[in-house]
């Protein structure tokens, strides 16, 4: 299968690394010294999984180069959604479908204006990972899977190819019969970690032992899940709850990559997960008032350290 890989950060480049290593065609768009070093060197990822390496890296700032493929892997930050949307055209072709998996859940509908609703999937990464330097991407945590899925629900042909693409290659990838269900899911587990230990600039570990501030990150994901059933998509009544267990189970010393772009003084996706459910409650008359109080407190980093 002929992929590209649009972002080759914490997201992008293990996923694209299992698929390369399992013997798929795979391009990285990257761009920088990220993309100059792994011309050079190759691509590095680094973790709890194994450390791997991709010598010969396949790795262009030009979709144009690249021409149309079979799936996109569109795993850019949130404030890149539109501008790389428009980019990566000349990656289409008429049975080409694009799986956005990043964090938030309304990447598919900004996409598909651009796009065109035919080429778009809906996806969820369940990865932790930043660039740690150029050519090098430290995955944290044990979890690398990908859940994706046709947005109107069908177990289409392409949806079952690249599943089978991804087994083969060693790759953990579910087939969603409800992918916007999925987004939320996740949605509820982000919105809740990403908050609190940005906010506090601490990882987890931290965050879930102290009694104050595990109720914080269980208030977040309750207004979370209340939005998302609002919206449509009814959770279990102990969703929340469940994943606060969740992370019970994660490393002591996971923060989101928002925390991570915090303290690097870097731009934030906030706006996409705790300001979408705060402007999401405000439509739909949900009362969001931690979740507010956050949003409203780290809405001077945004576009980094004011």
């Amino acid at each position: 299968m002929k992929i590209a890989v649009i972002g080759a950060g914490g997201v992008g480049a293990p996923f694209g690394m299992a698929m390369a290593l399992g013997g798929h065609e795979v391009t990285f768009v990257a761009r920088g010294a990220h993309l100059k070093a792994m011309r050079e060197e190759g691509l590095r990822v680094e973790g709890p999984l194994g450390d791997f390496h991709l010598p010969e890296t396949r790795a262009t700032d030009d979709p144009a180069s690249v021409g149309p493929v079979d799936a996109v892997l569109f795993c850019v930050k949130l404030w890149d959604v539109e501008s790389a949307g428009e980019a990566i055209k000349p990656l289409i072709g008429p049975d080409t479908f694009v799986i956005p998996i990043q964090n938030g859940i309304d990447a598919p509908d900004r996409l598909m204006p651009i796009l065109g609703k035919d080429h778009v999937m809906g996806g969820v990464a369940l990865i932790g990972g930043l660039i740690e330097r150029p050519g090098v991407v430290r995955q944290t945590g044990k979890m690398r899977k990908v859940i994706y899925g046709e947005l109107d629900g069908s177990r289409s042909d392409r949806a079952e190819a690249f599943l089978a693409a991804c087994q083969g290659a060693g790759m953990d990838a579910e087939l969603s019969a409800d992918i916007r269900r999925s987004l939320w899911e996740k949605m509820v587990f982000l919105v809740s970690l990403s908050s609190v230990t940005a906010i506090t600039r601490l990882p987890l570990g931290i965050a879930r032992e102290d009694a104050d501030l595990r109720a914080l990150l269980l208030d977040v994901a309750r207004e979370t899940a209340a939005v998302g059933a609002a919206v449509g998509v009814k959770l279990a009544d102990d969703f929340p709850e469940n994943r606060l267990a969740y992370m019970d189970t994660q490393p002591a010393t996971t923060m989101a990559s928002m925390a991570n772009d915090l303290v690097r003084g870097n731009r934030l996706e906030l706006p996409w997960l705790a300001g979408k459910v705060v402007e999401l409650g405000r439509t739909y008359g949900v009362d969001t008032p931690v979740t507010r109080t956050i949003y409203a407190a780290l809405k001077p980093y945004v576009n980094g350290k004011p």
